[in-house]
């Protein structure tokens, strides 16, 4: 299954996505770094700074598999990194278990990035890089690069929409759309990052930028949602994202193809002994 691309008039294009983001959201979590967002419009004058962040917060919740591009650029006009990468992450309020595997290109096939994070607890995991044994990473090596991009593992795994401090500190407009911009701030000592701003699609409910801050106030790193798209519950979703971290001469594109939902985990697929499992998981009904 492929995204469905959402544009102001039509939904037309096939996606390309992201979670940690969610990536990221992972990505976001990126998602971690992916989040999604229910089609609702959001009156920024009638939700709280605290009930927007639950709301973005819940929605990362559950369990996704991610299949996407990375690719860095250094200097920004010249590819240095090219990956094919699938996530597994299962999210609840109080915990995350995330997994990055390279499937591509042949010769990194099989490197992989466990990180689970509890909450009250820091965050902690694994780097594989077969054939070697895996090495442990701790808390204090969460702001390193995540498989040389301008992503750091604490990107992947933390949260910020569940930190306590939210508030909500102006609006602006993002590429012709209006956003609320949500400053999130953790509890002494939970985070590398001091604050973090997001800028929320008031419509959508979609960060369309967030800007992460050092203590020092520096910009440490900032990610532009470049377009939106449907996930495979019909919700608005990141899809194209650019990473750009403190390096002036580097960034990172985000680009996948294939996200899915109520999967069939096990405590295996995040256990060492299973990171080395490369196969697409079931859906619940399989």
């Amino acid at each position: 299954m492929r995204y469905k691309a959402e544009s102001p008039h039509e939904l037309i294009m096939h996606f390309r996505p992201w979670q940690i983001l969610l990536v990221l959201s992972a990505i976001l979590g990126l998602a971690s770094l992916a989040l999604s967002a229910d089609a609702a419009e959001v009156d920024p004058a009638g939700i709280s700074a605290k009930d927007l962040a639950a709301s973005l917060s819940a929605l990362q919740d559950g369990a996704s598999y991610v299949r996407l591009r990375l690719e860095v650029k250094q200097p920004t006009d010249t590819t240095t990194i090219s990956l094919q990468l699938q996530i597994k992450q299962r999210r609840t309020k109080t915990t995350a278990d995330v997994v990055y595997q390279v499937l591509w290109p042949k010769e990194r096939k099989g490197e992989a990035v466990l990180l689970h994070k509890a909450e009250g607890s820091p965050p902690s995991g694994l780097l594989f890089n077969p054939p070697g044994k895996p090495r442990t990473l701790d808390a204090s090596q969460m702001s390193q690069a995540l498989f040389g991009s301008d992503l750091a593992y604490q990107d992947v795994i933390e949260n910020f929409f569940g930190w306590e401090n939210q508030k909500i500190v102006g609006s602006e407009m993002i590429d012709h759309t209006s956003c609320v911009i949500l400053e999130s701030r953790p509890e002494k000592g939970a985070s590398p990052y001091a604050s973090v701003r997001s800028w929320i699609d008031s419509r959508r409910l979609v960060p369309l930028r967030v800007e992460k801050y050092l203590a020092s106030g520096q910009l440490a790193r900032r990610i532009d949602t470049t377009r939106v798209a449907t996930d495979d519950k019909g919700r608005s979703i990141p899809a194209d994202l650019t990473v750009r971290g403190s390096q002036e001469d580097s960034l990172t594109n985000l680009d996948g193809s294939r996200i899915r939902h109520d999967l069939a985990y096990t405590d295996r697929d995040f256990a060492p002994e299973g990171v080395t499992d490369l196969l697409p998981p079931p859906s619940v009904s399989e």
